[in-house]
């Protein structure tokens, strides 16, 4: 990748890791996820990764009909490019997963790239009391918990949401292997490029947030998929915004939002997913580049378009 293109950047406002206790400023209603959304696109992300929550109790929440009544808000009042997580929660099976961008058919969803421990049990020590009786068992049981992603179940989802819908994707690599596999399914013919690889940084049971396993991810994914790709890079919690700025350095695309680090520095809380795109966007810019518009995003990533999504 050149170092003259603009940078995307994606915002993930809310996720199925962080839960409610952590921080108030988490959104979890269908109104609070919309006005995260819009804020964000109005500070320069040009991509929108999005969960849905149970509005009681900020569960993760698999159902279609909670995202839709989020989805078009923010089309409406952003052309930002809206990706829906085929993530979940962790636990859910493979078809709840899906069931939100199969029945909202957007541009954009995202596709975990292998199988993997999901250790998110550490953070349950930080707390002693809770606002919701599911947090701390839903932290806890990670200790003994495979997220999975098969080869069978990548093939659904491309085959479910890709051939189907016309879905692109957000192909998310937590290790070297994951890189593998997503070629695997590029010489199967079932990914053309140019594909949208999220090297992921900082989850337990992942590849660790040390720099040399940035350069080394990005230098087999060079060997594997030329200028066939786009990259971006996120990573969990303090490693937040050097890996960004590092990822934006080498010609990457970047990644934040309340999904990946609930703070905007040290033991500061941040108060919106606008505060961290304004804050990565104005590193970008110091930096000499530019940051991509939802119009070269679509053109890059080839993107059906936002008058073709199911909302």
């Amino acid at each position: 990748m050149t170092m003259t293109k603009s940078v995307i950047i994606t915002c993930a406002v809310t996720g199925g890791i962080h839960t409610p206790t952590m921080s108030p400023y988490l959104p979890i209603t269908p109104a609070q996820i919309s006005e995260a959304a819009i804020g964000a696109a109005e500070a320069g992300a040009s991509v929108i990764h999005l969960h849905a929550r149970d509005p009681e109790t900020g569960k993760p929440d698999f159902r279609p009909e909670t995202f839709m009544q989020f989805l078009p808000v923010i089309k409406q009042a952003s052309d930002a490019v809206i990706n829906v997580s085929t993530g979940g929660g962790l636990g859910m099976s493979i078809e709840e997963r899906l069931a939100a961008a199969q029945r909202a058919e957007p541009e954009m969803a995202s596709l975990n790239m292998g199988s993997m421990n999901f250790g998110i049990f550490p953070m349950a020590k930080k707390y002693s009391e809770w606002q919701h009786d599911w947090e701390q068992p839903f932290l806890e049981m990670t200790r003994d918990f495979i997220f999975p992603n098969t080869f069978r179940t990548i093939e659904y989802a491309l085959r479910e949401l890709g051939e189907t819908h016309g879905t692109r994707f957000e192909f998310e690599c937590y290790d070297l292997g994951h890189l593998y596999n997503l070629a695997y399914f590029v010489d199967q013919g079932l990914i053309e490029p140019p594909f949208f690889v999220q090297m992921i940084y900082g989850i337990l049971g992942g590849v660790g947030a040390d720099p040399d396993n940035l350069m080394h991810m990005h230098t087999i994914a060079q060997k594997l998929f030329g200028n066939d790709y786009e990259w971006s890079v996120l990573a969990a919690g303090r490693h937040q915004m050097r890996f960004c700025t590092q990822a934006a350095m080498l010609g990457g695309n970047v990644r934040v939002g309340l999904e990946d680090s609930l703070y905007i520095g040290k033991g500061d809380l941040a108060k919106s997913n606008a505060e961290q795109v304004g804050k990565i966007r104005t590193i970008i810019e110091a930096l000499g580049l530019q940051v991509a518009t939802p119009a070269e995003a679509r053109a890059r990533l080839a993107l059906k378009g936002g008058d073709r999504v199911g909302f």
